[in-house]
């Protein structure tokens, strides 16, 4: 059986949440609620130093387990025992982030983790160099309703143009992928499709991941109690059963300018995943030039990012794969039943 770690990708309000709950209603599959330190982490790497080191290891789990801008505490697992685990397992930051995840999924005495985050639609590159046997799933909706769900989300501070990008963006992004990735590690669906149907396409989805299909997931509501924190009330409707009620509800909640903008913006990559265009009018003139003027600000900064982790991966004092999964044990070239003690261990 499977035990590769699941990223559940796309743009934000396109269903990801609900997708999150019914991969946790499965019974070997255990998908917690967003965390904010797997990037960050990522990114500071070189600040906590090498994982070889135990206490460099203490140190890094200190600081997921004990920062408040982690959300660690929804996890809902034990700091100190997670602190124990981290010093006394693989010397590799992914080991470290990927035992958050492994130890939230023993909690529910699942075998097998994942993780749910929009944004990680652009950031596959380094996933991947900390769970190199992962899989992905990106989840498409229709760029419209995306667009109208972003608008009305108390934590959505960007205006329209912004918005269209982030979703041209994602679309993009997972054009690239489906050109890189393997076919076993890198898959797509669509929001309207799985609300339409929900058991036909998780049951194909289910065969990308390896694993039975279970009727329970087309019930996610009950996954929801542990799997949604409270305080996020704009995912209210996960606590229901799947709907349609919101496919194609941007023709009312789009101002008639936003559609047109969209429409002439997004018209190729709509048409690409089957979504229709209304035949809205040409979008003003101003208002294209804002939007490409925004899409290149935002490509801008993605390429600064980008250089400034490339100079840091010459730069970097450990190891980064995660070494916790028999597939990650394999492309290392470690036995599997030696996992935590082939990782050569440095010591002060």
């Amino acid at each position: 059986m499977s035990d590769r770690p699941v990223f559940v990708i796309g743009c934000p309000r396109s269903g990801t949440t609900m997708l999150q709950l019914m991969l946790s209603s499965h019974p070997r599959l255990a998908v917690p609620p967003e965390t904010r330190f797997l990037v960050p982490v990522y990114y500071k790497r070189r600040t906590f130093g090498d994982m070889r080191i135990a206490d460099r290891r203490r140190a890094l789990a200190e600081y997921i387990a004990g920062d408040r801008s982690t959300k660690f505490r929804e996890l809902g697992i034990d700091k100190d025992d997670y602190i124990r685990q981290v010093v006394e397992g693989p010397g590799s930051l992914g080991s470290v982030v990927g035992t958050t995840f492994r130890m939230y999924s023993d909690r529910f005495g699942k075998p097998r983790w994942g993780d749910k985050r929009p944004s990680y639609v652009k950031q596959v590159d380094m996933l991947t160099r900390l769970f190199p046997d992962a899989q992905f799933i990106h989840l498409i909706r229709d760029g419209r309703d995306c667009v109208a769900s972003l608008k009305e989300m108390p934590w959505y501070t960007l205006n329209s143009f912004h918005a269209i990008s982030t979703w041209a963006e994602a679309i993009d992004a997972g054009k690239r992928l489906r050109k890189t990735m393997p076919e076993d590690s890198y898959y797509e669906l669509r929001y309207e499709d799985l609300t339409d149907d929900p058991s036909t396409e998780l049951k194909k989805l289910c065969h990308f991941l390896e694993e039975d299909y279970d009727p329970a997931m087309c019930s996610p509501r009950e996954a929801a109690s542990h799997a949604v924190p409270v305080h996020k009330v704009w995912h209210s409707n996960t606590h229901g059963e799947v709907t349609r009620a919101r496919v194609g509800s941007w023709a009312k909640r789009l101002d008639s300018w936003e559609i047109r903008l969209a429409e002439q913006a997004l018209g190729d990559r709509l048409e690409d995943h089957g979504y229709e265009l209304s035949g809205a009018p040409k979008a003003a003139k101003e208002h294209m030039l804002k939007f490409q003027k925004t899409m290149q600000k935002r490509r801008g900064s993605r390429m600064r990012k980008l250089m400034r982790d490339r100079i840091n991966r010459l730069r970097e004092q450990g190891p980064v794969p995660a070494l916790l999964t028999s597939g990650q044990l394999a492309l290392a070239g470690l036995p599997q039943q030696r996992a935590e003690s082939e990782l050569p261990q440095r010591v002060m």
